[in-house]
């Protein structure tokens, strides 16, 4: 590529919480322009978003329809190439639709769609359209997640036997939806929302960290989901047990109650041969605990790449001891979607590093992942009376 990717974006205007962040993580490598956007469906939140960013009058949309019709209308060297969308859950589904059918790649706040069959749709389209859809589960940027997951599919823990994964948060431990509090309030609202709170939005996370690290797909599973905020329309607390393909056993927590939690998001595998843990509070460290040995210490840095794996220095940006963190690991998700694009757009193959982001095939996962603990959960074949 002898020029930046040009990216139109839909939400994420000024009184928006995850448009920013993604506008941080896009300018981090300078290989993407947001040129333009629908930012918000408040005609003047949207203008003024616009505005705030320094986009052409003319590119400073009020709907994403107009902004999709338009772009593809401009001459090549100007319109975008991909449109990103920010919306909260159920307005992810048609503006990704109309993208790829007017010609436009896709990147999608997770979860992908509000439904498993908009997904499959969403499926169908980029494989009809041959579009590029990435989806923005950050965890998987971390370099040393990447890092585990390498030295799982080498074998290096052997057979994998276990998975301890939990995300517990505490952000949501009173009805701060009727309080003012506009994330509180989609996000536990079911009508934009879709049918699960806590789990569709950051268990989704842990499901997809604990079979991006293993390799390993989810089987069955046995959940129970709870509100523990009493007026609260979506659950707000869970736990599910977890069956993997290779017959391995797996518990993961997720929860919006856990008080005084920030995002204490929290993975820990382990093998015949050892185990492993990461956790997000400590990104740049990982423990790898040997059945025979004593315990190591792995730590991030692009001056490591004598000991680590070419995914995690691939995704290092700086040398060892200087802090890399949540914003990096989400800018490590457009770098390789962005370096991805520019291959195709080129007529190269990318990189097996390149195409390590996530893509529709993991939002079905977390879609499916949503429809079968809720149906787990309201089912009651799954608990023993614990009796004397």
């Amino acid at each position: 590529m002898n020029r930046k990717l040009r990216m139109g974006m839909v939400g994420g205007g000024k009184d928006a919480f995850i448009g920013s962040i993604h506008r941080y993580a896009v300018g981090m490598d300078g290989l993407i322009d947001l040129v333009c956007g629908a930012l918000s469906i408040n005609p003047e939140i949207a203008k003024d978003s616009g505005k705030s960013l320094f986009f052409e009058e003319d590119r400073i949309y009020l709907t994403y329809e107009e902004m999709i019709t338009k772009e593809s209308q401009l001459p090549a060297d100007k319109r975008i190439d991909f449109v990103t969308i920010v919306t909260p859950n159920f307005a992810h589904f048609t503006p990704a639709m109309m993208a790829m059918d007017h010609g436009f790649h896709v990147v999608i706040e997770k979860p992908i769609a509000f439904t498993l069959d908009e997904a499959q749709q969403l499926k169908q389209k980029a494989a009809e359209t041959g579009r590029i859809l990435c989806l923005t589960h950050t965890y998987s940027g971390y370099p040393l997640v990447k890092q585990a997951r390498q030295m799982i599919k080498e074998g290096k823990l052997g057979k994998i036997r276990k998975v301890w994964v939990e995300y517990p948060q505490g952000w949501l431990s009173k009805l701060s939806e009727r309080e003012g509090n506009a994330q509180a309030a989609w996000r536990t609202d079911p009508k934009r929302s879709g049918k699960s709170g806590c789990m569709g939005d950051i268990g989704t996370h842990a499901a997809h960290l604990a079979e991006y690290v293993t390799g390993l797909k989810i089987t069955h599973l046995c959940a129970d989901l709870n509100v523990m905020v009493e007026g609260r329309l979506l659950d707000d607390d869970g736990n599910v047990l977890l069956k993997l393909e290779n017959g391995a056993a797996g518990v993961l927590m997720a929860s919006q109650v856990a008080a005084g939690e920030e995002n204490a998001l929290k993975i820990r595998v382990y093998g015949e041969k050892g185990g492993l843990e990461w956790a997000q509070h400590e990104p740049n460290t990982m423990l790898v605990k040997w059945l025979d040995q004593p315990t190591q210490i792995y730590r991030a840095g692009g001056n490591y790449a004598d000991r680590l794996s070419s995914f995690a220095v691939h995704n290092a940006r700086t040398p060892g001891g200087h802090p890399e963190g949540y914003l990096e690991a989400f800018a490590n998700i457009y770098r390789n979607f962005a370096l991805t694009l520019g291959a195709k757009i080129d007529g190269i193959e990318p990189t097996p590093e390149m195409l390590d982001f996530p893509g529709v095939e993991d939002g079905i996962r977390g879609m499916a992942f949503i429809d079968n603990v809720v149906a787990s959960s309201q089912s009651d074949q799954k608990w023993t009376p614990h009796t004397i």
